[in-house]
């Protein structure tokens, strides 16, 4: 019986390296440059490593431009672009928010207060 037990879990011996999955990588947040590029238009660079994809970093960048409206006195933020770039394993995006003390025009408008709420309970890290 031990001689089976020992041949039946020689196969396992051989896979020393685990496989990498979603749930292995654990996002690196490497932080957030802030511009002010008028009264109401931000940019935000950020830099992470082992994102999943372009969302994780729009995301990141989407949690600092929420943050930095509360800390500004302003409730709400409005997307206006966000540019990704990946190069060895290293994700940047520039995102660029208007920040306004009520809801602003247009589609892409996010409640900072439930955005930086959000972004806590993700563990994604603000301004």
């Amino acid at each position: 019986m031990i001689r089976l037990g020992i041949i039946a879990l020689a196969p396992l011996a051989a896979c020393t390296e685990p496989e990498i999955t979603a749930e292995r990588l654990i996002p690196d947040y490497r932080g957030v440059q802030t511009s002010l590029l008028d009264n109401d238009l931000v940019q935000f660079d950020v830099e992470m490593t082992n994102a999943l994809s372009t969302k994780d970093v729009s995301d990141y960048a989407q949690c600092a431009a929420a943050r930095y409206a509360l800390i500004r006195g302003y409730g709400f933020a409005r997307h206006v672009r966000t540019n990704v770039n990946e190069e060895g394993g290293v994700w940047q995006a520039d995102a660029v928010y208007t920040i306004s003390p009520s809801l602003p025009r247009g589609l892409r408008t996010i409640d900072a207060e439930v955005v930086a709420a959000n972004c806590a309970e993700k563990g994604i890290p603000t301004v």
